[in-house]
């Protein structure tokens, strides 16, 4: 166990393996999520540290953050560019959260970051959030990057990432999730997401409505907002079905249609295409072309065929994440039902991500997420949060993995298992699901 794992101890560490980093930084801060940019910049500022690449590109928005920075990544990568992406939360590895060149962090480059914060703090508390952000962008600094990706974790404004400027700006969408630190309106929580646009910078939009918040923010300080079906548009080609098409005035592109499976992501590539075309430098087509089609993430709709069911697993977990969840499933029917194992955190609305589902799942099975943390449920907790929805007499399970068990053994050949709700829940299952 690491040294100085309780709350504000300011013991050193004494080990230096990263899982032992891991438990020492969870536990230096008092709050799991403390909002402010006054400790991370700081700390920042006594590292010395300089903009994180040639380019950094902030990716900021209520859903499809973790889908646009993949694609900005693997279009960036096609064109020859060297490239850093910071993203959270992690699945099975926080090695996940740091990628260069496409490559996740390794341990002994993670605990050289970890021990450069350390150094530099001093008395300063950090989040698990904050060190995590420093360490990132302390390697993004020795890397000789193109480009830098920067995943908001909450928010915009008060979040980590933004004590650094970016030269472009995205919000992919706004929606209720997290009022509790964000506020209980579309309008609130536009105004935090809004606050990572920089003066006279772009600020790519993703949503055909924005909220009136946003907009006023980016007139407010000078940024150039850039609209989706206003400034550039995306739609199918009739007489194409294997491609889409992206344009702005004097842009036209021809695309394959992505990997990634939901109806949303073609949404999200258009807003990377734009985020990627916004910055002072031109890439080749091609570049768009290839990283469209090659992008990845796990836990976005993955599916997994076992023993004649499909088994889609999905991140979703609130409601807008919900209705397209819906919107995939009513394209994409199975042969048979479809069962839901559902596992989320307390403070989501879970109520309408069951009627956002309406009418897609045959049978529900919950799961009990008791051990993710102060927000964790156990299942009945959990069920009694669903009364009068449609999963309220579902079967209930301690955890994910016994869930989807379960669900598995009642499944029959052609019938589909969406498992979804929390990064929890995703993460449970893929470890369930490729664990020999």
């Amino acid at each position: 166990m690491a040294a100085g794992a309780g709350h504000g101890d300011n013991s050193r560490m004494t080990t230096q393996t990263l899982s032992d980093w891991l438990a020492y930084i969870q536990n230096q801060h008092p709050k799991t999520i403390a909002m402010g940019l006054e400790r991370v910049r700081a700390v920042a500022q006594r590292m010395a540290l300089p903009k994180p690449a040639r380019h950094v590109i902030t990716v900021g928005g209520t859903n499809g953050k973790g889908s646009t920075v993949a694609f900005i990544e693997a279009i960036a990568r096609a064109a020859d560019w060297r490239v850093g992406a910071y993203t959270s939360p992690h699945l099975l590895r926080y090695n996940e959260r740091v990628r260069i060149d496409g490559e996740d962090a390794d341990d002994a480059s993670l605990v050289a970051a970890f021990e450069a914060v350390e150094v530099a703090r001093g008395e300063t508390l950090l989040t698990y959030f904050e060190y995590g952000t420093l360490a990132a962008l302390w390697l993004f600094a020795r890397s000789r990057l193109d480009l830098a990706i920067l995943e908001v974790g909450l928010g915009g404004r008060l979040d980590a990432v933004n004590i650094v400027d970016p030269d472009v700006a995205v919000i992919t969408t706004v929606d209720l999730d997290h009022q509790e630190w964000l506020g209980d309106t579309i309008e609130l929580i536009g105004f935090e997401k809004a606050g990572i646009a920089r003066a006279w910078k772009p600020l790519v939009l993703g949503d055909d409505d924005p909220p009136s918040s946003v907009l006023g923010h980016a007139y407010a300080i000078g940024a150039s907002a850039v609209r989706i079906g206003c400034d550039f548009f995306f739609e199918r080609i009739e007489d194409d079905p294997g491609h889409w098409r992206w344009r702005e005035i004097g842009c036209e592109i021809e695309l394959p249609f992505p990997q990634l499976a939901a109806p949303v992501q073609l949404r999200n590539a258009a807003v990377a295409i734009a985020a990627l075309r916004a910055l002072p430098v031109d890439l080749p087509q091609a570049a768009f072309v290839a990283g469209v089609r090659d992008a990845r993430i796990a836990a976005r709709l993955q599916r997994f065929l076992r023993d004649g069911v499909e088994i889609v697993v999905d991140v979703g977990h609130n409601p807008q994440a919900a209705r397209g969840l819906a919107a995939w499933l009513r394209m994409s029917p199975s042969d048979g039902p479809t069962h839901a194992v559902f596992a989320a955190l307390g403070d989501k609305d879970i109520v309408s991500v069951i009627a956002a589902l309406e009418g897609t799942i045959d049978r529900w099975w919950l799961a009990g997420l008791a051990d993710a943390g102060p927000r964790g449920l156990g299942v009945d907790a959990f069920a009694e949060r669903l009364a009068g929805t449609a999963a309220a007499d579902g079967d209930r399970f301690p955890g994910v993995s016994e869930a989807l068990a379960a669900a598995r053994r009642e499944a029959t050949s052609g019938a589909r298992i969406l498992v979804f709700g929390s990064f929890h829940t995703a993460a449970a299952a893929l470890d369930a699901l490729t664990t020999v």
